[in-house]
């Protein structure tokens, strides 16, 4: 009996012991475990940043600094124009120099393109043309009185980054024109008969035409509020207006029917419409003011 009850009095003291020495442990561990750093912690920022940025990095607020350099940097490297940058008046005189090479018809037009973040451009044209041409070896001649056309379309700027001054782009178009033309001196032979010299003419003869384009131009910047621009154009016809005794020859503003290119040279004068809050450039360290 008084063996087991000095067992039960060495489990207790072994038990007791036990407890203390792990309650030691963990008081040891807390004093140990780091404290977890802080999570508004203030960021050196970036030599160079805006003071206003440089603000918001002192007040802690890091996440709304850093939105804020974000968009600064693509700022620079994408400037944004403002939504009615310019708009240019242009005067198409390429087939006149076309005409003295030998070309047997002419249009002449003139264009307004407004110009909307220096990359998108919508574009209204209208003109006159006209034709007259006896080929040699053919037995007629063909007038194309002097009729109007209609373009509309838009182009899109690929050097969008750099100044509106120069600009190289591509573009579609929609032209519609409505035309009278005339086909006389028509001989015709008929040795059958004995009769060799017959003529006929054909006047008053009226069409339509719808035809798209797609183009690339260049523009460049040549003095003061003046440019000088150049268009290559694939263009082919939706519909027409057929007639009984042939089809037109020459359509106003689009060229010959069977033709599938074109090009065109036109003198621009540039209105600026908020040349004020347009990006302007940082100077560099050195350069003389």
């Amino acid at each position: 009996m008084r063996r087991l009850f000095y067992n039960i009095i060495c489990i207790a003291c072994l038990m007791t012991a036990v407890n203390g020495y792990a309650q030691d442990q963990e008081q040891q561990q807390r004093k140990v475990t780091p404290v977890k750093p802080s999570t508004n912690k203030v960021l050196t920022p970036p030599k160079g940043t805006d003071e206003k940025i440089i603000q918001q990095y002192l007040s802690g607020d890091t996440a709304q600094a850093r939105a804020q350099e974000r968009k600064d940097s693509l700022a620079k490297i994408y400037p944004r124009y403002p939504k009615l940058t310019e708009l240019s008046l242009g005067l198409n005189f390429g087939d006149a120099i076309l005409m003295a090479f030998g070309q047997k018809y002419s249009s002449f037009d003139v264009s307004a393109t407004l110009n909307m973040w220096n990359r998108f451009q919508p574009v209204l044209i209208a003109g006159l043309g006209r034709a007259k041409d006896t080929p040699d070896d053919m037995n007629y001649t063909y007038t194309g009185k002097l009729s109007p056309y209609f373009k509309i379309g838009a182009n899109y700027n690929f050097l969008f980054k750099n100044e509106p001054k120069y600009q190289l782009y591509a573009g579609v178009r929609l032209g519609f024109s409505i035309f009278k033309y005339d086909i006389t001196n028509v001989i015709i032979n008929n040795p059958y008969w004995g009769e060799y010299d017959q003529n006929y003419q054909l006047k008053g003869m009226s069409s339509n035409a719808l035809w798209g384009e797609f183009l690339a131009g260049l523009k460049v910047h040549i003095a003061s509020n003046w440019s000088l621009g150049w268009e290559a154009k694939f263009h082919g016809i939706f519909n027409y207006k057929k007639s009984d005794n042939g089809k037109p020859w020459y359509i106003p503003g689009y060229g010959t029917q069977n033709g599938k290119w074109a090009f065109g040279l036109s003198l621009y004068y540039t209105i600026p419409l908020s040349k004020d809050s347009w990006p302007v450039k940082e100077e560099k360290k050195g350069d003389a003011k």
